[in-house]
C-alpha cells in the first residue's frame, strides 16, 4: 500500500510520503516557511512557532507546521486533499505575534552584531514582522557563558530555539548543554558552566539563528558583504569536506562549510573552521638555500639553478606531503622518474597496496554508512581522524546500527562493543563464521591507518578483506592524509615503501612531507608553504602555495575527485606548486610536457581517465590479497594530537591552544587527601 498523500498549499497539490511534516511538504512545493527552531538534520522542538499554517477545516488556531505530519490531516468533506494555507490573513496576524514576542526582549544591538547581515532574525522580521512593537518595558538581560575559545556569547540575544542543545546532544554525542529555569528565566547554558568538549562545536555557530552563538577568533574582523566567497575543498583530514572559504583583500578571514549529502552532510569540524590563523604563520615566502650551515634568501633563478646542480646526475627520491594535490603529485612522479629516481607518498609507512584500488580505498561510500546495519572499526579512533564521518557513524548508531571496535577502547560518543585491543582479536573476528544477520544486512568494515602503518600492515589488511569478502560487506579504508589517496592514484610508490625510496639516495625532493624524519645525509630540497620540519631539514626551500592559495585535486578517503578552487593568493614570491616543478623541470633540461594547469590536468587525466569524473565516486575493483597472519601486538592510534597534525595547524596559535586545552582535559584530576 503506497505512503504517498496528496496535500494542497497554496493551491499547489503535491503529492508527497505521509510521514512528512507540513514544512517538509511546502519545501516539495516550493514555498517557504519561515523557521526558527526547526532543521532538517536535528530532531523537532516546535517551541518557536515562527512556522504556523492554517489548515483549512482544521482547529480554528493556527498549526506549527514543523510538527503536524501530512498523514495527520483529515480530507475534506467529499474526500478531497486536505488544504494549507501559508500566506492567509491568520498566518499573517500569526507570524507578527510571534515576532513581537521574540522581539520582546531581544537587544537591538546590530550594528555591533557578527550575525549582522546574515541573520535569520533580522531577515524574517524584516519579511513577516510588524513595523512597530507594543512593549515599552525594560528588556532582560542574560549572563554571557564561557564556552572556550570557539564559541562567543552574547546570551541576551537568545531565542531558545534550542537548536545548539540538539546539535551537540544528537549529533556530536556530548550532551553538554541545556536549558535551565522557566519562563523568562529560561536560558541555555553548559553543564556546570563546563567548557564544550567536542570537535565539532563550531556548528553550533552557523545552527544559531540569531546573534547569540557566534565566531570568537572570527568576531569583529568583517562583514559578510566584505568577503569574496570561494567555493572549495578541506584538507585537514581526508574526509574532502566542501567548505567556503571568506576572503578579505589577501587574507583568508574565515572558513564555512557547504552542504554535500555524499560526504560531510553540513558540518565541518573545528579544525577545518578555525584553521585559517595558521595560514598567515610561519609562511615561506621567499627561496632559501644552506650556505655554511645556514639558511639565506635567494631570489627564484638562483634557487632553481642550485636545486637543478644538485640533483643532476645524483640517485633521487621524491616524497609527497600529505596536503599535495593530485597535480603536484604527478608533476613530482614525471620528474623524478624520469631523472631515473623513485616517489613515495606513503610516508607513514602504511601498508596500502599500490595499484589495488580495492585495497587503498575500498568499495564502500561514506554514505553507506547511513544504511548500515553493522559496522567494525579496525584500528582507528575516527573521533580524531575524521569527527564528520564520526558523526555520521553515530547517526548510524542512533538508527539502530551495532558498531564493533578492534583496537584501542576510546570515547566515541556512542555505544560499541569492545572486541579487543590487539591483532590476535582481528584474527579470531576473521577466522570466525559470519553471522547470518550481518551477511543479511548492510555491513561494513573501516580499517584505519593505526593498523595500516606498522610492519604487518598488509597482514592486518589481508585479515580485514577476508572477512570483508565472507560477510559481504563493505570496506572503507579511513586515510587520515587528504593529498594520500590522489597520490597513490597517479602511482607515487615505490616497492618496498618509504625506506626502499630513501635507500642510499643522494638527493631528496620532499613536497611537503612535514611528518617524516630525513637523516643526515642527503642532499634536500624542500617545497612547502610553511616553516616546520622539513623545511628545517632543507638544503634549499621553494616557497609553495597553500590548499587555498592554488586550484587543486583532492581525492577523497572513499575515492571521491573534487576540486579546490583558489581563494587567494600565495604571499610574496611563493608559487602554485605544479608551477615550480615545471620551472625545475626546464632547467635540469628535462622540460616536463604541459606549461599550464589546464594541459597538466589533460595529461593527468588521460593516465587516470577517473580523476575526470569529478565528484563521482568510481566502482573499485575487488582484488582481495593474500592471506597472512600479522604479529601479536596492540593496534596504535594514528593521531595522537588531532590539533596539531599538519604544518598549518602547527602554525596556527588557536590550534596549540586547543591542543593545551585538550591536553589538560585528558589528565585525570587528583581528589585531595
Amino acid at each position: 500500500m503506497s505512503n504517498l498523500k496528496k496535500i494542497i498549499i497554496d493551491g499547489i497539490e503535491v503529492e508527497v510520503e505521509g510521514a512528512m511534516t507540513l514544512i517538509q511538504a511546502a519545501e516539495v512545493a516550493g514555498i517557504e516557511i519561515p523557521r526558527f527552531c526547526y532543521h532538517e538534520r536535528l530532531t523537532i522542538a516546535g517551541n518557536c512557532r515562527m512556522c504556523l499554517v492554517e489548515v483549512v477545516g482544521g482547529p480554528p488556531k493556527p498549526t506549527a507546521s514543523c510538527a503536524m505530519q501530512v498523514k495527520d490531516l483529515r480530507p475534506g468533506p467529499e474526500g478531497q486533499a486536505p488544504v494549507v494555507k501559508t500566506n492567509s490573513p491568520m498566518v499573517k496576524k500569526a507570524r507578527e505575534g510571534v515576532m513581537e514576542f521574540l522581539l520582546i526582549n531581544h537587544p537591538l544591538d546590530c550594528p555591533i552584531c557578527d550575525q549582522g547581515g546574515e541573520c535569520d532574525l533580522q531577515d524574517q522580521a524584516m519579511a513577516f514582522g510588524m513595523d512597530s512593537s507594543r512593549y515599552h518595558e525594560n528588556k532582560r538581560a542574560v549572563e554571557d557563558k564561557y564556552m572556550g575559545p570557539l564559541v562567543k556569547t552574547v546570551m541576551t540575544r537568545c531565542i531558545q530555539c534550542t537548536r545548539c542543545v540538539r546539535f551537540i546532544t544528537e549529533v556530536a554525542g556530548v550532551p553538554e548543554m541545556g536549558a535551565i529555569g522557566r519562563g523568562e528565566d529560561t536560558e541555555i547554558t553548559t553543564y556546570l558552566g563546563a567548557t564544550l568538549d567536542s570537535n565539532l562545536q563550531g556548528n553550533i555557530i552557523d545552527l544559531c539563528p540569531v546573534g547569540a552563538l557566534t565566531s570568537k577568533p572570527y568576531a569583529f574582523t568583517a562583514r559578510p558583504w566584505e568577503l569574496t566567497k570561494t567555493e572549495t575543498i578541506d584538507v585537514m583530514d581526508a574526509l574532502g569536506s566542501n567548505i567556503r572559504v571568506d576572503t578579505k583583500g589577501r587574507e583568508v578571514m574565515r572558513i564555512l562549510p557547504r552542504n554535500h549529502d555524499g560526504v560531510n552532510e553540513e558540518w565541518i569540524s573545528d579544525k577545518t573552521r578555525f584553521i585559517w590563523d595558521g595560514l598567515r604563520n610561519q609562511r615561506l615566502d621567499t627561496p632559501y638555500i644552506r650556505e655554511n650551515g645556514k639558511l639565506r634568501k635567494a631570489g627564484w633563478d638562483e634557487a632553481l639553478k642550485a636545486a637543478a646542480a644538485a640533483m643532476k646526475g645524483k640517485k633521487l627520491a621524491g616524497l609527497v606531503g600529505d596536503l599535495a594535490p593530485v597535480e603536484a603529485a604527478y608533476g613530482l612522479k614525471s620528474l623524478v622518474e624520469g631523472l631515473g629516481g623513485h616517489v613515495e607518498c606513503r610516508t607513514d609507512g602504511a601498508k596500502l597496496p599500490a595499484g589495488n584500488r580495492g585495497g587503498y580505498v575500498g568499495t564502500a561510500r561514506i554514505e553507506d554508512i547511513d544504511a548500515a546495519k553493522y559496522i567494525l572499526l579496525i584500528g582507528t579512533n575516527p573521533r580524531l581522524e575524521s569527527p564528520v564521518l564520526n558523526a555520521r557513524i553515530r547517526k548510524a548508531w542512533t538508527n539502530g546500527c551495532n558498531v564493533d571496535l578492534v583496537g584501542a577502547a576510546v570515547d566515541l560518543t556512542y555505544d560499541y562493543t569492545h572486541k579487543g585491543a590487539d591483532r590476535a582479536a582481528l584474527t579470531k573476528l576473521a577466522g570466525a563464521a559470519c553471522t547470518d544477520e550481518i551477511k543479511a544486512n548492510p555491513s561494513i568494515i573501516i580499517v584505519g591507518m593505526g593498523a595500516l602503518n606498522e610492519a604487518d600492515g598488509e597482514a592486518v589488511l589481508s585479515q580485514a578483506m577476508k572477512m570483508a569478502e565472507a560477510s559481504d560487506s563493505k570496506l572503507l579504508i579511513l586515510h587520515t592524509a587528504a593529498g594520500r589517496v590522489g597520490a597513490m592514484d597517479v602511482g607515487a610508490v615505490t616497492d618496498g615503501g618509504i625506506s626502499a625510496a630513501l635507500d642510499g639516495v643522494e638527493v631528496v625532493y620532499n613536497l611537503g612531507a612535514d611528518e617524516v624524519e630525513i637523516g643526515a645525509g642527503p642532499f634536500v630540497i624542500y617545497q612547502g608553504s610553511h616553516g616546520d620540519r622539513g623545511a628545517h631539514r632543507a638544503d634549499i626551500i621553494l616557497p609553495g602555495a597553500a590548499y587555498t592559495e592554488e586550484s587543486g585535486l583532492f581525492v577523497n578517503t572513499e575515492g571521491r575527485p573534487q576540486l579546490a578552487a583558489r581563494a587567494g593568493f600565495a604571499p610574496g614570491q611563493a608559487k602554485e606548486n605544479w608551477a615550480i616543478l615545471r620551472a625545475l623541470s626546464a632547467e635540469l633540461g628535462a622540460a616536463l610536457p604541459w606549461d599550464s594547469l589546464a594541459a597538466l590536468r589533460r595529461a593527468l587525466i588521460s593516465e587516470v581517465p577517473h580523476l575526470g569524473a569529478i565528484d563521482e565516486v568510481p566502482e573499485n575493483v575487488w582484488q582481495r590479497i593474500p592471506l597472512r597472519d600479522p604479529a601479536n601486538a596492540s593496534f596504535r592510534v594514528a593521531v595522537k594530537d588531532y590539533y596539531l597534525t599538519n604544518p598549518i595547524a602547527r602554525a596556527s596559535a588557536l590550534m596549540g591552544e586547543l591542543s593545551a586545552i585538550a591536553k589538560a582535559r585528558a589528565e585525570k584530576p587528583v581528589a585531595a587527601e
